[in-house]
């Protein structure tokens, strides 16, 4: 064995161990000068349990092959050669002890990729589009085709890049660590679209993880959970005309009308085993199903990888990859760009609040807390078993910020919306006192977290104007959706959940009983213009026991179908955007079960079948009237008539336009199953008014009790107005009216 005089045995021994933070400074092309100015060319390749290395220059014969010195018995092997006039990459034939053979390209020939100012920019926490340089990229590198792998484990002793091209050996392809940065960095020859691969991470005191790669843009579908090598490049999208539009609108103005779909229990197909559908299949089946519907947008759980179907998604392990049940990442491009072409937005669930343990993850990913906080009081939720991102950490705030960015980037997405906001905001979220740790002025604000969520909000407004970022934020912080400005979080939407718990409640009781909280069914108006709300019926609704919205009616089936149907109309008429969990347009018997179809089968009952045909005119509906959806907002959209007559448990009000000549549609609902004929209802003017929907109608499934086309105003004063109308209300029944001019 023959010792190089230009490496000490510290290196040697750090190579030979695969200990070397920085193996590129020892293998792989160097170019010395001597005290002479004398230049020389010195190669260093490690490959364990080797017996010999022969170098080829690519494009050379290989009968020119020069062998290298083996310079320790592990597998050091070296060699020195004069100058060339070009210098270009090398082949390196590899032959092992027990027999085996290989060609292949010096990975560590390869000069790192990351600049500097990649490096700054990442530490301070404004790379935003550092997915295009942390993770797996196709590259060509002086001509050479392979992958750059980049990964941020800042504690780390060693990290390698491990995958099937070279049979998940660690000590194979260890990466380069940049001087102080904490990224490690391997372009790899030969490695390319579909390998799968992970980073292996040895720790300060030598223990061993394998994780999957945060920025990955694909991951193996579960239970695997390797990350893959993916080319997100080249596809060809066809919605210019949609983005260039959505820049140019105010989406607070326009009908705001969402299906809440769950990819994985959407539909499935029970005679291949209950597989999901791909994204191709939802690409077909879904989008016309929306369009005949009257939706303008669908809202997709969590779409990123996760482990557990029972997650929904909201635990999630692959923050850059679509998750592979559904198919690959250009596939959910296709499936995309068709709801573009046809006129639907898309916007998704997105999970910055926390992460889950699994080992493959973030968790404890280079030995230390990197990506969420040491102390559990404000690192961990205990009910969810799940971790808490470390807000305060420039380069974790950076990794969810460009994360977000990414999906609009890369798969034109319309919104996001962001989930479990309150446990963000607040330090002691669902934890008892003593059990968590207030913030330097002695409060309950996290205000870190405040902080990113008033970065992401900016920055996403800046780049991608006219989106849509919504809060799913469960408490009465003020300012949600307030520009940053002045003083807000900077979403343009939340969801009001507490108009959605506080109607549910009043409509789950029995009709005789809804005098007494009738105040539930109008408290909402009272905070209606505080934020830009969102109405949800969602999907927490109707899982674990809180049965489904059908069956949360009281009364036998007829009356039951009846209360759905005016509670829908109620949330149509509402101040507010709309938001309906899928199968709720067909009334779905059973509550949601992420394992199975919806209840498809029930659209052969005329019952469901007449609901589904109310549902779809009651979007069409809110979509064709401008006084549903264009002062959502704005105080000046809503005027009571009647919130006071809780004996009878009947409402009326007035929603205005923004259109010239200014409409107004009159609604008046009876939240009991008594007809009532001659109701007085106050009318500010004498005026004939027309019924434009009822949803007691025949074609609906109702009595028909109403048949009232045309109602003139009399002059009899009524309810504080010089005029009134006298409707017959149908029993668990609304009827809309509109001056007829």
């Amino acid at each position: 064995m023959t010792r190089s005089a230009l490496l000490s045995e510290k290196e040697i021994q750090q190579i030979v161990d695969t200990n070397h933070c920085a193996p590129r400074s020892v293998l792989g092309f160097h170019q010395l000068t001597d005290s002479k100015g004398k230049k020389s060319w010195t190669i260093r390749v490690m490959e364990h349990d080797a017996d010999s290395v022969l170098l080829n220059w690519h494009g050379e014969p290989e009968k020119n092959a020069q062998p290298l010195k083996k310079i320790h018995d592990k597998g050091l092997f070296e060699i020195q050669v004069p100058p060339r006039k070009v210098l270009a990459p090398y082949h390196l034939f590899v032959s092992y002890k027990n027999g085996d053979k290989t060609d292949l390209f010096d990975p560590y020939y390869f000069t790192p990729q990351l600049t500097d100012m990649d490096r700054h920019l990442f530490h301070e926490g404004n790379h935003f589009d550092i997915y295009r340089k942390l993770g797996a990229h196709l590259k060509t590198v002086e001509g050479i085709s392979g992958t750059l792998f980049a990964v941020w484990a800042p504690n780390a002793k060693r990290v390698s890049v491990v995958g099937d091209f070279n049979y998940w050996n660690g000590k194979k392809y260890p990466m380069h660590s940049h001087v102080n940065s904490g990224i490690w960095e391997l372009f790899i020859p030969g490695a390319g679209h579909g390998n799968l691969y992970k980073y292996e991470i040895k720790t300060k005191d030598d223990q061993i993880f394998i994780k999957s790669d945060p920025y990955g843009f694909q991951m193996e579908k579960r239970p695997g959970t390797a990350s893959v090598v993916t080319d997100l490049d080249g596809f060809q999208w066809k919605d210019d005309t949609w983005i260039e539009q959505r820049k140019k609108s105010n989406p607070l103005e326009k009908p705001l009308n969402i299906y809440e779909v769950h990819l994985g229990s959407w539909k499935r197909v029970p005679e291949e085993n209950n597989r999901f559908l791909t994204y191709r299949e939802y690409a077909d089946e879904l989008i016309p199903y929306i369009l005949e519907m009257g939706y303008t947008h669908i809202e997709l759980l969590p779409v990123a990888e996760h482990p557990l179907d029972a997650s929904w998604g909201y635990q999630v392990t692959g923050y850059f990859a679509p998750t592979a049940r559904h198919g690959t990442a250009k596939e959910f491009m296709a499936f995309i760009n068709r709801c573009h072409e046809a006129g639907i937005g898309v916007i998704i669930d997105w999970v910055p609040a926390h992460f889950p343990k699994d080992s493959n993850g973030l968790s404890y990913f280079d030995g230390t807390c990197l990506y969420e906080h040491e102390e559990t009081k404000i690192g961990e939720h205990l009910e969810w078993g799940t971790l808490i991102f470390n807000f305060g950490r420039h380069e974790v705030k950076n990794f969810l910020i460009a994360n977000a960015l990414f999906w609009f980037d890369y798969y034109h997405i319309d919104g996001i919306r962001v989930d479990a906001v309150a446990s963000m905001l607040y330090l002691d979220y669902n934890r008892n006192s003593g059990d968590w740790i207030p913030n330097k002025y002695g409060g309950n604000e996290n205000i870190e977290a405040i902080e990113f969520l008033k970065k992401l909000n900016e920055t996403l407004f800046h780049y991608y104007p006219g989106v849509l970022s919504i809060a799913e934020e469960s408490t009465a912080w003020p300012g949600v959706s307030l520009p940053t400005h002045l003083g807000g979080l900077g979403f343009n939407l939340k969801w009001n959940m507490g108009w959605m718990n506080d109607t549910l409640r009043y409509i789950s009781a029995d009709p005789v009983f809804r005098k007494y909280d009738h105040h539930m069914i109008t408290f909402s108006l009272l905070y209606a213009f505080s934020e830009n709300f969102i109405l949800p019926i969602s999907h927490d609704e109707v899982v674990h026991g809180k049965r489904s919205l059908l069956n949360k009616m009281p009364g036998d089936r007829w009356q039951q179908f009846a209360n759905a149907r005016v509670y829908l109309m109620y949330q149509t008429a509402h101040p507010g955007k709309r938001l309906c969990f899928m199968g709720t347009e067909f009334a779905q018997v059973n509550e949601w079960n992420e394992s199975q179809s919806l209840e498809w089968h029930l659209l052969k009952y005329e019952e469901h079948r007449t609901f589904h045909a109310f549902y779809k005119k009651l979007n069409r509906f809110y979509c064709e009237q401008p006084a549903l959806y264009a002062k959502d907002f704005e105080s000046s959209g809503f005027e009571w008539i009647d919130a006071c007559d809780h004996e009878n448990s009947v409402l009326s009000f007035i929603r205005h336009s923004k259109t010239l000549p200014e409409q107004h549609l009159t609604f008046i609902f009876n939240f009991t199953p008594v007809p009532r004929s001659d109701y007085l209802v106050g009318a500010s003017d004498k005026t004939t008014y027309e019924k434009i929907f009822d949803t007691d109608a025949n074609e609906f499934g109702g009595s028909g009790f109403n048949n009232q086309s045309i109602i003139k105003a009399s002059e009899k004063q009524w309810q504080g107005r010089p005029y009134s109308i006298n409707v017959d209300l149908p029993p668990l029944g609304a009827i809309v009216l509109r001056d007829k001019k």
